[in-house]
């Protein structure tokens, strides 16, 4: 037996703590901000760089990748160390890790407001921020392989398995779904159209939730329950099953965020099947977690950071068992699209995600300093009271989420629609959007209360940088040759692949017939791309974040067809890159908004929402009656979309296509003129804006269908 003295470098890791911690501050801050612009409206300051169609995709960035991102991280570089006993491959990796990852953050939180975005959820950032994602997560992936592969430890304990899929399937799925067209450094569209694109990124959105917020979190729990309580994992057997059941079943399961969407029904019985499944491997790690303490109860009432263990692991048993009825299709026919799937998301995010990155700073921070916590009480007033945040703001976005859901079905005796005006329903849950924020303050508040509790540990301590360890280091043996997943665990490539081939089977069976078999995706004739006024409308509804608030997407429902008209076909979006289908409706649908009200209604309505609409929550947007479109962008953005499948003819964009912007321009201000409204000139954006939503939906009026695809576009 050989003894080996080496160093664990805890310099970087206190380096992800920190920015663990602040992060989680400003991403919690901003969906507060949000959560508060839903009743109060002026919140949203009266200029483009804060209303909420900005400010939302820049909170979701915040919490999922800066905050939960760098948990992800510190939690990885701490414990890896420890179960490989070897220092991290490489210092410089280790390092160019986490300023390449905050530097991402950065540009996130500067274009985001910047209205610099591709719409795509949780993929919002452009190209070149796209690019630097992936070359910072292979530096990741090469320095965990590396960690792993010069290891003093034989065999690869659970979390390990976790780490690996982590990091193989974040990188497959962050490559596929940003696969875009640059059109400018700042301007892209997706290579994917339509039904298609919606595919690939709730295959992406889906999984990011799986292989991002989940994966590396149960390979954090079973390194730190056990650590903290003392206590072996409770069933090494149940963990094979839950990792390996895990990583193969989750894959299939993005097409139930589609479900009665114009996506193939195959497709959609495929994602509701496995997301059932999802709960026997779910449900067997909730299990082998909450075990784990059994004996150790005592314990679990002195130590804050097993308090935040044991309600972040029943938070995700909570979640996991949720998100599976949900996808039944009678379940999702009630909940899409409403209040219940935030109230869903935020029981993981703030539950699951947070709580226990909550209890790994607790953890850490006296660690690294070699101290103890500064105050178990302060830590104790952050459980409770980050504990009832949590259920103030769960709680009554499920009431919000089953009353929207009921009363937009709702019909009186007579057949008509009881609540026909969509502001109604708005209206009716602002109490539960007060009550939401309430409980985001008291979230907010336990946050500040963990970073004095955090800074006073450190003040406190002393930090160790290098930790000197000594460990013994057994020779081969030759024995009895280890068989099965014991074998396995001493073989991390061999590992490597057979758990990329898990996660791969699923995501080819269902992508794949998508872009080879031609009747999966029925072309309609009349359906013609966006006219270049159309195309720079689009582009500012994608600005502005309308998709957040306002879905493209009218299900087959009677409740839907007499609210918004003709339900949505596959065939009429083959030529939007991206998709705007939307996941929520805060507002109405608006596939069907061509032709509903006049220019001039249109334009009122964007100076101020409630001149129109009394009561309406929306944000103003009075800039866009001064800004002056793009036009130089028009070339470059036509030349991107020829080059993704838009058939403009050769040459449009040089001339003939400014020329026909110019003439659709004058056809609106005629319009606003009818309306009274003659202030306005024709290269004004709420020009374009307008010519794009009069588009939505006009496509198919008496339109022949194309032929042998009737009973596709009927599924």
């Amino acid at each position: 037996m050989n003894v080996e003295t080496f160093r664990y470098d805890n310099r970087v890791v206190r380096a992800f703590a920190i920015a663990t911690a602040i992060w989680g501050l400003v991403g919690t801050s901003a969906g507060l901000l949000i959560a508060c612009q839903l009743f109060w409206p002026d919140l949203n300051l009266n200029t483009p760089f804060t209303t909420f169609g900005r400010i939302r995709p820049l909170h979701t960035n915040a919490v999922i990748f800066a905050f939960v991102g760098n948990g992800v991280f510190m939690g990885i570089y701490y414990s890896l160390q420890r179960l490989c006993k070897a220092r991290m491959f490489s210092d410089a990796l280790s390092w160019f890790n986490f300023w390449g990852w905050n530097a991402i953050i950065v540009a996130a939180a500067v274009t985001l407001p910047l209205g610099l975005t591709t719409s795509k959820e949780y993929a919002e950032l452009e190209w070149p921020i796209d690019i630097a994602i992936a070359v910072v997560w292979v530096a990741f992936a090469i320095n965990l392989f590396g960690t792993i592969i010069r290891r003093r430890e034989k065999h690869m304990y659970v979390a390990i398995w976790f780490y690996i899929a982590t990091v193989v399937t974040v990188a497959l799925l962050h490559i596929v779904n940003s696969l875009e067209m640059p059109a400018s450094f700042f301007k892209s569209y997706s290579i994917y159209a339509g039904v298609q694109d919606a595919l690939v990124q709730w295959w992406y959105g889906h999984n990011a939730v799986a292989f991002f917020l989940t994966t590396p979190y149960l390979g954090l729990m079973y390194y730190f329950i056990p650590k903290a309580s003392g206590r072996p994992v409770f069933s090494y057997r149940l963990s094979i099953i839950h990792f390996w059941a895990l990583i193969f079943i989750y894959i299939w399961a993005g097409p139930h965020h589609l479900l009665y969407t114009a996506l193939p029904d195959w497709a959609q019985s495929l994602g509701m099947a496995f997301s059932v499944m999802l709960v026997a491997p779910s449900w067997g790690g909730m299990l082998n977690g909450l075990l784990t303490l059994r004996g150790a109860w005592d314990k679990v009432r002195q130590e804050p950071m097993l308090k935040f263990m044991v309600v972040a692991v029943t938070a995700y048993g909570m979640s996991t068992l949720e998100g599976p009825v949900m996808a039944i299709k009678s379940v999702n026919a009630l909940s899409h699209f409403t209040d219940w799937t935030i109230a869903h998301v935020h029981t993981g995010a703030l539950g699951w995600n947070g709580f226990l990155t909550f209890s790994m700073l607790y953890w850490l921070f006296p660690r690294l300093y070699n101290t103890k916590l500064w105050s178990v009480k302060l830590a104790n007033y952050h459980f409770w009271i980050g504990l009832l945040g949590l259920m103030f703001y769960v709680v009554p976005m499920y009431v919000s989420g089953i009353t929207q859901g009921m009363m937009w079905k709702q019909f009186n005796p007579d057949g008509f629609l009881s609540y026909p005006n969509f502001l109604e329903t708005v209206i009716r849950l602002i109490p539960m959007h007060q009550l939401r924020a309430i409980g985001g303050s008291f979230y907010v508040t336990g946050i500040v209360l963990m970073l004095i509790n955090l800074y006073r540990t450190a003040k406190a301590g002393q930090f160790i940088g290098d930790e000197t360890v000594q460990v013994a280091v057994d020779k081969p043996a030759h024995a009895e040759k280890e068989r099965g997943h014991r074998w396995l665990e001493g073989v991390p490539v061999t590992f490597t692949v057979l758990a990329t081939i898990a996660v791969l089977v699923g995501g080819l069976i269902e992508i794949v017939p998508m872009f080879l078999v031609k009747e999966n995706v029925p072309t309609i004739s009349s359906v013609k791309p966006y006219t270049p006024l159309e195309v720079m409308g689009r582009d500012i509804y994608i600005r502005e974040g309308c998709v957040g608030c306002h879905s493209q997407m009218v299900r087959p429902f009677r409740s839907e067809t007499e609210r918004y008209g003709e339900y949505s076909k596959v065939g009429e979006f083959i030529y939007d890159h991206p998709f705007l289908w939307g996941s929520k409706r805060t507002g109405p649908d608006l596939h069907r908004e061509g032709g509903k009200y006049p220019d001039a209604w249109h334009y009122n309505h964007m100076e101020n929402p409630r001149n129109p609409s009394p009561g309406s929550i929306m944000p103003a947007y009075p800039w866009l009656l001064t800004q002056n479109i793009d036009t130089n962008a028009l070339p470059g953005r036509l030349k991107a979309l020829r080059k993704v499948g838009v058939p403009y003819p050769a040459g449009f964009e040089n001339g003939a296509a400014q020329k026909d912007l110019a003439a659709q321009a004058v056809k609106i201000i005629q319009g606003l003129a009818v309306g009274s409204i003659t202030n306005s000139t024709p290269d004004r954006e709420i020009v374009a804006l307008i010519a794009y939503l009069q588009r939505l939906g006009t496509d198919i009026k008496s339109a022949p269908v194309a032929t042998n695809v009737t009973a596709a576009l009927t599924k």
